[in-house]
């Protein structure tokens, strides 16, 4: 019998150091070693205990999570999963913490009666599991600073309305911040193609995330809202806890959104991004699966293939967590394999208007 999952919870709140352990030790493959009130008993505790897991809340009293993360970088080497508040500056401290390098996060439940707490505790107790089972990222996205006053060049209203070379469509979950950041920032304000994207993330995230990531690219990128245009140099992220579909009209096309079930248990669900983007785009469409846990998205991405659209995927070695495209790379719907750091200009050459068809290399 395996060992079970070892785990150190860090809150200040009473409340939340009785939840959490409860809501992981409903898994029996999981066993809360430990509690603490702060960051710096949290790293006491780290050296008595040696937890294979840490979970963090990034506002705490004497020692915050941001500064007991930065020293489980630097010094520890143990995954961390940020436990974080449903608020603006919440959802801002949680994109700089997943920088500094932590694993993962999920929503923060509020009380024990949260509607939707059966849904945290499944996400919570998967996340832990995975972070334990990978380790720390082997592979961390080049930071990109965020830089108070600068303006990256835009595309104008009027260029951003003009039709899309192609529709690239994302799927994306763990790890997907940092990766999100660093191929967005490198593509042209004259990207001709449209940019719709599924990161597996909680209600109420996305818009900040969205927000960051237009602070950092030329594109313009921004939370999708239903009857948004698809266009040229645009990326639209779909908000947590909806899905996403593309649908054509007289004017352009647009994207819907719809609180429809899960699919594959996910809401956003890559699957039904991906479909809807290769009926209505057919050769037009191209989708991409980057770094995430489970397998959203990789039996839609035949749908693509068979459109005659193409198929990418990121490589293992630039994953954080290579469960999406390994699964879709197995059924044998992934046409390339890139790095993350090719993934911009494999893009930009993708969508060149003046790009003729080429015979895709398939992956054996």
């Amino acid at each position: 019998m395996s060992k079970p999952v070892r785990v150190l919870v860090v809150d200040d709140s009473a409340l939340m150091r009785k939840m959490i352990p409860q809501i992981l030790e409903r898994d029996t493959s999981i066993q809360v070693v430990g509690t603490a009130m702060d960051g710096s008993f949290g790293l006491k505790k780290i050296t008595e205990l040696r937890p294979d897991v840490v979970t963090i809340d990034l506002d705490m009293p004497r020692m915050d999570g941001m500064e007991m993360l930065r020293q489980i970088t630097r010094i520890h080497r143990i995954p961390s999963i940020i436990v974080s508040a449903h608020s603006t500056a919440g959802a801002s401290a949680t994109f700089k913490a997943l920088a500094l390098g932590a694993f993962d996060f999920v929503a923060k439940p509020r009380d024990a009666a949260q509607a939707n707490l059966e849904a945290i505790a499944r996400e919570l107790i998967s996340k832990v599991k995975v972070a334990a089972e990978t380790g720390v990222p082997k592979y961390v996205a080049p930071a990109i600073a965020f830089q108070s006053g600068v303006t990256r060049v835009k595309k104008s209203p009027a260029r951003i309305g003009a039709a899309p070379s192609k529709v690239v469509a994302i799927g994306i979950s763990t790890g997907g911040p940092n990766a999100l950041q660093y191929l967005l920032s490198q593509l042209p304000s004259d990207f001709p193609g449209a940019i719709l994207i599924v990161q597996h993330m909680p209600e109420g995230f996305t818009e900040m995330f969205a927000r960051r990531m237009n602070e950092c690219c030329s594109i313009e990128v921004k939370e999708a809202r239903s009857g948004d245009i698809v266009s040229g140099g645009r990326a639209l992220i779909c908000p947590g806890n909806r899905h996403m579909r593309l649908r054509r009209a007289p004017l352009g096309s647009m994207v819907v959104l719809s609180d429809e079930p899960q699919v594959n248990g996910h809401r956003p669900s890559v699957d039904v991004l991906f479909r809807s983007v290769a009926l209505e785009c057919g050769t037009k469409s191209l989708a991409l699966i980057m770094t995430g846990m489970g397998e959203d998205g990789a039996d839609a991405m035949a749908a693509v293939k068979t459109a005659g659209g193409m198929t990418l995927a990121q490589d293992e070695q630039s994953c954080v967590v290579y469960g999406m495209p390994k699964a879709a790379i197995e059924r044998g719907h992934v046409m390339r394999v890139v790095p993350l750091d090719a993934l911009a200009n494999t893009l930009i050459a993708q969508c060149a208007p003046e790009r003729r068809a080429q015979t895709a290399e398939v992956v054996q």
